[in-house]
C-alpha cells in the first residue's frame, strides 16, 4: 500500500489463473485480499460492498446514472474512496480499454500553462449526489477539484457530477450556478487527461487486479461491445477501500468524506437500507 500513497499511486497485479476458479470463488478470493489491505466501504445507496462492473443497461448521463453500470465511454474521473480496486473476471468482445493518468501531473501542467485557471479549480463546485445522498440530505453539495492538507495535494474530479456541466442545473435550482471560469477549468483538465502525453492505457486480461489511489490518479474506460453469451460478457469486480495509510484531507472535502483524518475509515455512499450486499443489485427504478 505504500506504493499507492507514497509512490506511483497505481499498481497492477497480473497472473492469477482466473479460468481455474468459479466466479463465486473469485469473489471470495478478492474479498479476502481486500480485508488484508483496508476496510471496504459501500459503493452505492444499495449497500454493495463488492461492486459488479458490467453493463446493466444504465445511461451514465441520466440523473442517477453510474458509469460502472453501462458500456458507455467513461470520462476521466476519481472515485469516492481512498483506493479503488478492480479484479477482472471476463473481458469484452471489443473495447473497454482502461486508461489512467496522474492528477498531480495535470495540476502542475495547468499551473505552468494556464495559471489563470488554477484558482478556479480550488474553488467549490456544485456537485450532484446522483441519488446517493443520505436520507433527508439535499441532492447536491460543494467541493473543489483540488485541495491541499498537511503538505499533500489531492484531487477529486468527477465532471459527470458537476451541476450545470454534465448534470442539468434545472434539477437543482437552489445550487450555486457553475461559473464560466469553472467550466473552462474543467475542460482544461479533461483536455490534458485525454492527451496521450498524460494518460497510459491497458487492455485487461482475466485475473488482472488493478489498484489506484483516487487522491492522485484519474481513470477512464473506452466504450465496449459485449459478447452475446451472458457468461462471456465483460465483468469486473470492484472494491472501494479505506486504507490505514491514507492522507489527511482538507476541510473542503467534508461533505463527501466526512472524516478527513489520515487513516480514518471514510468514503463511499451511505446505504439507505442499512444493509450490506456483496453483489450489485439490479436497478429497477
Amino acid at each position: 500500500m505504500s506504493e499507492l500513497e507514497d509512490g506511483l499511486g497505481f499498481c497492477v497485479l497480473r497472473g492469477l489463473p482466473a479460468d481455474r476458479y468459479t466466479k463465486d470463488d473469485m469473489r471470495l478470493l478478492y474479498w479476502g485480499m481486500g480485508l488484508h489491505l483496508g476496510t471496504a466501504v459501500t459503493q452505492s445507496n444499495r449497500g454493495d460492498m463488492l461492486g459488479d462492473v458490467r453493463d446493466f443497461g444504465v445511461d451514465t448521463f441520466a440523473k442517477k446514472g453510474r458509469g460502472y453500470m453501462s458500456s458507455q465511454h467513461l470520462e476521466f474521473h476519481a472515485d469516492t474512496c481512498d483506493v479503488v480496486c478492480l479484479m477482472v473476471l471476463r473481458v469484452a468482445k471489443s473495447g473497454g480499454l482502461s486508461r489512467f493518468c496522474s492528477s498531480m501531473a495535470i495540476h502542475d501542467e495547468i499551473a505552468r500553462t494556464r495559471p489563470d485557471l488554477l484558482d478556479a479549480l480550488y474553488q467549490p463546485f456544485p456537485m450532484s449526489w446522483k441519488g446517493q445522498e443520505g436520507p433527508g440530505e439535499q441532492g447536491w453539495y460543494l467541493q473543489p477539484m483540488f485541495s491541499r492538507e498537511q503538505g499533500k495535494l489531492s484531487s477529486r474530479f468527477i465532471p459527470q457530477h458537476v451541476i450545470g456541466y454534465s448534470v442539468d442545473a434545472a434539477l437543482f435550482p437552489e445550487a450555486p450556478p457553475l461559473q464560466p471560469r469553472q467550466r473552462e477549468a474543467i475542460e482544461a483538465v479533461q483536455a490534458l487527461a485525454n492527451s496521450p502525453r498524460f494518460y497510459g492505457e491497458m487492455m485487461f486480461e482475466p485475473g488482472d487486479m488493478q489498484f489506484m489511489n483516487n487522491h492522485v490518479m484519474y481513470h477512464s474506460r473506452t466504450e465496449f461491445e459485449d459478447h452475446d453469451d451472458a457468461d462471456r460478457k465483460r465483468h469486473l469486480i470492484r472494491l472501494w477501500l479505506s486504507v490505514p495509510n491514507s492522507r489527511a484531507l482538507n476541510d473542503s472535502m467534508n461533505a463527501i468524506y466526512r472524516d478527513r483524518r489520515p487513516g480514518a475509515v471514510r468514503g463511499g455512499f451511505p446505504s439507505h437500507t442499512g444493509e450490506r450486499v456483496f453483489q450489485t443489485p439490479v436497478i429497477t427504478d
